[in-house]
């Protein structure tokens, strides 16, 4: 796998992950896909830091902790009021090494002037070593992450030497309208094969993934720097 000159590496750890796969909330029980999703890490790393001048892609995973799963019995609040009975499904005791790096949104040319590559690495790195900006949820609320600096590869994970394991076909993550040309919210698809503990993902424009167009030409915040964006060097 390619790293980039403005790669960011971290390790994400929590006691219990949710990373819940669409087709199990009928009837409000959640259960969750074995490994992340590109669209959690995606958000794990936005949380770390983001700004809408770039788009984070993320190269790749490593699943460090064995696969577990755990049964909860959860009462959410309904809608009508109340309370209901359901069951979730957690992720148990997680720890995943994560590689991305960023690209410029070259829909946002409102943005060009904060293109500053060095000035937006530099932050990426000061947030993974302070343990992101914002607070780390491994696909949910209930489940609190936490984020620390690591060299991807590096140590010794579970599945070192386990071999290829096929993931079967899974939501790789969303498309916003502020990026891509039509403006349309966009679902993708894939089938992720796990090798060694690493998957190794599939760039959001990639061919090989399934696409589902969900709502066609949204309209798109505009940022203005100094009024609702702070100018460059203002961190």
């Amino acid at each position: 796998m390619q790293r980039h000159r403005n790669s960011i590496e971290y390790e994400v750890s929590g006691r219990y992950a949710l990373f819940s796969e669409v087709a199990t909330r009928i009837g409000g029980e959640k259960f969750s896909y074995q490994v992340p999703t590109y669209q959690a890490l995606k958000g794990i790393t936005e949380s770390i830091y983001w700004k809408p001048t770039f788009v984070w892609v993320i190269d790749a995973v490593r699943v460090m902790n064995r696969i577990q799963t755990e049964g909860k019995g959860i009462r959410p609040i309904k809608i009508s009021g109340g309370n209901d009975l359901s069951y979730y499904t957690y992720l148990k005791d997680v720890r995943y090494q994560v590689l991305a790096h960023f690209e410029w949104n070259d829909q946002r040319e409102d943005l060009a002037a904060d293109r500053d590559e060095n000035k937006h690495h530099n932050i990426a790195l000061r947030s993974v070593q302070k343990g992101g900006r914002r607070d780390i949820f491994l696909g949910t609320r209930e489940c609190q992450g936490y984020v620390e600096p690591c060299e991807f590869g590096s140590g010794e994970g579970f599945y070192d030497g386990y071999g290829e394991w096929n993931m079967g076909y899974t939501f790789h993550g969303f498309t916003y309208p502020d990026e891509n040309k039509d403006h349309d919210f966009v679902a993708r698809f894939w089938s992720p094969v796990m090798t060694d503990g690493i998957i190794e993902f599939e760039r959001p424009d990639s061919r090989q993934l399934d696409r589902r167009i969900i709502r066609q030409n949204r309209n798109v915040k505009e940022f203005v720097l100094g009024s609702n964006l702070q100018p460059v060097g203002e961190e």
